[in-house]
């Protein structure tokens, strides 16, 4: 829920253990794929995003307050700081659509693909029909992904 330290340790993850000049991508889904975006711009890396978060301060405005994590049951709370960090880690404009992969699905009710599809646009997209924003049926996307990411077959 601090997205500055989250992305912080990642970054500082890659840069101990990613031996320079190694291609790298990151895979990121919702709001992972805005930290996906963020982290693929500063360290000149690829990323496949799964029905990622564009504006991510906006969209989760009406959360704003106390929380609990679905998965640990950690109690925490959403702060005004939290959407400032989240604001300074958008990315205006990517600057090589080349490197991106966006998969979206139509179906997605929590976030509009079109707003990805623009903010994206350039990169590698496969928009596709119905789903939802779990993206629950991805196995047959996974090849695309992989190859995207240069993992031999």
């Amino acid at each position: 829920h601090e997205p500055a330290r989250a992305v912080a340790a990642v970054a500082a993850w890659v840069r101990a253990e990613v031996p320079a000049g190694e291609p790298l991508t990151f895979v990121g889904s919702s709001l992972g794929g805005f930290y996906a975006t963020h982290l693929a711009e500063a360290l000149d890396a690829r990323a496949v995003l799964i029905n990622p978060a564009v504006r991510p301060y906006d969209d989760l405005a009406p959360w704003a307050g106390p929380q609990t994590n679905l998965y640990t049951g950690e109690s925490f709370e959403v702060l005004p700081r939290h959407f400032d960090e989240l604001r300074a880690l958008a990315v205006p404009r990517i600057t090589r659509p080349g490197r991106y992969l966006l998969l979206a699905r139509s179906g997605d009710e929590v976030l509009d693909w079109r707003t990805m599809v623009a903010f994206y646009g350039g990169a590698w997209q496969q928009v596709r029909g119905g789903g939802t924003h779990g993206y629950d049926d991805i196995a047959p996307d996974l090849p695309a992904v992989l190859r995207f990411a240069g993992v031999p077959a």
